[in-house]
Formats: C-alpha cells, sequence, structure tokens
C-alpha cells in the first residue's frame, strides 16, 4: 500500500509511475479527502483543548461553591460536536483506506516502461530450445497414450480447469512437489511451511488480491473464507502483525500447497489441457528482509527457481516484466518461461516478485533495525518454485522420445522411481 504522506509530497511522480502501468485513477480525490480529513482532525484538536479548559472551569467553579450550570452545558454542546466530527474524521479515514488499497505499487527504475507483454524484455536464455528429430506430440495428446491424464473425466465432476493425474501421471506431479521442495530446504535453507489452504479476507488483503480481485478467488460465504490462490497468501501471513529483529532476517519459506483460481479475467485465453487452470499444485519461495537487501535478494530468488528448470533439462528464458504487464502488488517481476515445443510457445512457470514494502504496510510486517532501534517496514518477496502444471507439459513434451516414451530426468528419477514413464 501506497502512504497517504507520500501521495502528498509526490503526487506528480506517483501520477507518472500510475501511468506507466496503464492506470488512471483520480490522486486528486484522494487527496481532496485527506485535506477534508486533516481540516477536521484539526478542528477537533481545538475542540478537545477547548473541552478540557471548560471542565477545568467547572472544577474550579465548583470548589468555590459556584454554579457550573452553564459551563457544563457549553461542555457538553462541544462534546456533542466532537462526536460528530469523530464519526466524519473514522469515515473519511477508511474512505482514503479503500481508495489506498485499490493503488497498485510503484515500479522499480529498472522495469521496461511498455503497454503489455510484447514490450517485457527477454534478460537471459540459458538454455534455448532445442530440435526433436521427430514431430513432437503435444501433452495432452502424451496424456492419452500413457494414460496418466482424466481432463474429461475431471471436467466431468468438477468443470473444466480441474484435471486429474492417474497412475504414473499423479506419481510424477508428486515426485516433481518433493524434488522441488527437497531442492529448495537442502540447499538454499528455506524453512518448508505446509499452511492452511482456506484464509480470511485480511490475509488476502495482505498480499494485494483483495479488494481489487475479488472476482477471481472461490470464496465459502457460510464460513466467510477464501481458497488461496497461492501459497504466498498465508506464508506472508505468518508474520502479519509481527516486529522482527533486524538479526533474525532474511527468513525464507518454502510451501506446497493446492492454488484455487477462477481466472474471471481470462475468458478466451489458451484453457487447453494444462496450460490454464482453476485448480492446479504449486512449490512458493517466500522472502522476508530488509529495504537494503531486497533487490539482491530478488536476483538470488530468482536464481534459485532457475535451477530447477536448469537441473530438469529444460529450455527457459527469463524475462523482466514491463509496466503495463506487472502485477497489482510487483515493484519489479521476473517470470521464468519454459518452451514446450509440443504447443510451439514459452509457459510461464514461474514470477518471481519483489513487492518492496507494499505487502508489509497492508499487513504491518515490520522490524526493528540493530543500528538505532527504529521500526521499520521489511520488505517480501516470492517466486513459483515451481508451479507444476505447465512444468509436467514442458517435461512431456521435451523429454518425449520417438516411441511415445517420456525421459525422466537424472535428478528426478529417485523420486519417480523409474528414468523413464512408459505404457
Amino acid at each position: 500500500m501506497i502512504p497517504i504522506q507520500q501521495i502528498r509530497s509526490e503526487p506528480d511522480s506517483i501520477k507518472s509511475a500510475l501511468k506507466s502501468r496503464g492506470v488512471e485513477l483520480d490522486l486528486d480525490q484522494i487527496l481532496i479527502v485527506d485535506d477534508k480529513r486533516r481540516n477536521f482532525i484539526t478542528e477537533l484538536d481545538t475542540l478537545r483543548a477547548e473541552r478540557n479548559v471548560v471542565s477545568q472551569e467547572i472544577g474550579q467553579i465548583k470548589k468555590e461553591g459556584g454554579s457550573a450550570d452553564e459551563a457544563v452545558i457549553a461542555m457538553r454542546e462541544k462534546g456533542e460536536v466532537i462526536q460528530t466530527l469523530e464519526s466524519k474524521v473514522n469515515s473519511l479515514t477508511q474512505k482514503i483506506q479503500d481508495l489506498l488499497l485499490d493503488l497498485p505499487n510503484f515500479p522499480h527504475k529498472t522495469v521496461p516502461v511498455g503497454n503489455g507483454e510484447g514490450e517485457n524484455e527477454i534478460v537471459r536464455e540459458p538454455k534455448s530450445p532445442f530440435e526433436l528429430n521427430f514431430t513432437p506430440k503435444t501433452h495432452t495428446d502424451l496424456g492419452q497414450s500413457l494414460n496418466i491424464l482424466a481432463l474429461e473425466q475431471g471436467a466431468s465432476m468438477s468443470g473444466t480447469g480441474f484435471p486429474i493425474y492417474l497412475g504414473q501421471g499423479a506419481r510424477l506431479e508428486r515426485a516433481l512437489i518433493n524434488f522441488m521442495l527437497d531442492h529448495h530446504v537442502t540447499k538454499h535453507d528455506y524453512t518448508e511451511i505446509f499452511p492452511p489452504f482456506l484464509v480470511r479476507e485480511d490475509a488476502l488483503v495482505t498480499t494485494g488480491q483483495l479488494p481489487k480481485f475479488e472476482e477471481d478467488m472461490y470464496r465459502l460465504k457460510d464460513d466467510d473464507l477464501f481458497l488461496i490462490p497461492t501459497a504466498e497468501v498465508p506464508v506472508t501471513n505468518l508474520h502479519s502483525g509481527d516486529i522482527m529483529n533486524e538479526n533474525d532476517l532474511p527468513l525464507y519459506y518454502a510451501a506446497y500447497t493446492g492454488c484455487f483460481r477462477r481466472e474471471a479475467g481470462s475468458y478466451g485465453k489458451e484453457t487447453r489441457g494444462l496450460l490454464r487452470l482453476h485448480q492446479f499444485n504449486k512449490v512458493e519461495l517466500v522472502k522476508f528482509v530488509t529495504p537494503e537487501s531486497s533487490y539482491e535478494e530478488h536476483e538470488s530468488l530468482t536464481r534459485q527457481a532457475e535451477e530447477i528448470l536448469h537441473m530438469l533439462e529444460l529450455p527457459y528464458r527469463v524475462v523482466n516484466l514491463c509496466t503495463g504487464d506487472l502485477g497489482f502488488s510487483a515493484a519489479k517481476c521476473y517470470d521464468l518461461e519454459v518452451w514446450a515445443p509440443g504447443e510451439k510457445q514459452w509457459l510461464e512457470v514461474s514470477s518471481c516478485s519483489n513487492f518492496e514494502a507494499f505487502q508489509a504496510r497492508r499487513g504491518n510486517i515490520r522490524y526493528r533495525r540493530s543500528a538505532d532501534q527504529k521500526v521499520d517496514f521489511v520488505h517480501t518477496l516470492n517466486g513459483s518454485g515451481l508451479a507444476t502444471p505447465r512444468l509436467m507439459v514442458a517435461l512431456l513434451e521435451n523429454h518425449q522420445k520417438e516411441d511415445g516414451t517420456v525421459f525422466i530426468p537424472e535428478p528426478l528419477q529417485p523420486y519417480f522411481g523409474s528414468a523413464t514413464l512408459q505404457i
């Protein structure tokens, strides 16, 4: 969340930052409401001071044995005015809060300016697509021939976007999750978390999904709970309201969860097979760091997610998202895209984001500096390490053989129990 103080002091730069994201919001409206609220607060302070004076006068009059009836009436009248003003201040405070919650984060200076994904910047392509000496099958064709995906059965019981993994497919899904968790925990010292899949509304406000993107959430109205769209939500809220010590930072967490997204705004996008789902599995990486280290930590987070793709021998690239394609809460984001030869397209398998203090302000997540004991907001980061559906697509399509079998990369073999996925 953007502090109202910053909007007061830097309105033009904030308007420019929002415009670069394709966001046209009336900041003047926020400033008008804020000015009205501050005037009411000034008036309140004056009235409260006057009431205190009158209260002291009443005490003195009574001490001297006089009648304080007129002063009492005057104090009550001031009290009524104060109550009315307090109600107005509270109402305007909530209105400002609601307006601020609709403001996206500011792009970092290293984010390229652009209108959409066509203007994203390819940072590096460590492993380029390789040619297969036969016409590759799509993952849906492989899923059918290998009997590892039951897409129609999933759709019949739950609707499209709810796949069923069968036999070797279910085992491969589980192998990917365990492999990725073990790698991040043992190599990079992440603490594993297994969080709830259901959260309250305020948890989603902290991470930025609410109030703006409620239509994309699955909600249990009887219980006033939401199914999580990503493990980022419960893991980030693990420290909501906390004041941590600087010496305890950075904190690294890795979590597997199911993820649930209505994708209400995605009609018309590619939905074939595993490309876009309402329910899927993902290993998430979350960091709590100091502001001074956050961009170094962002680079390392991205490299850590990349390692999975490298170990699985998959062609991939790293993309720096432009301002027009940047997520609501992110100040900067790298997407990891993997090549799918059957689909003949790049697929996003991870978004590695630095939110700076945006989420921390919304969730009141702070730390105490060692040098001066000053309390400040932490910076939060997260990245998929990785999401399994498109990773499964890339594995099947890149490592397929002409005979219809699929090679399992060596690091994954102990988890899967075999070097080949076959009929």
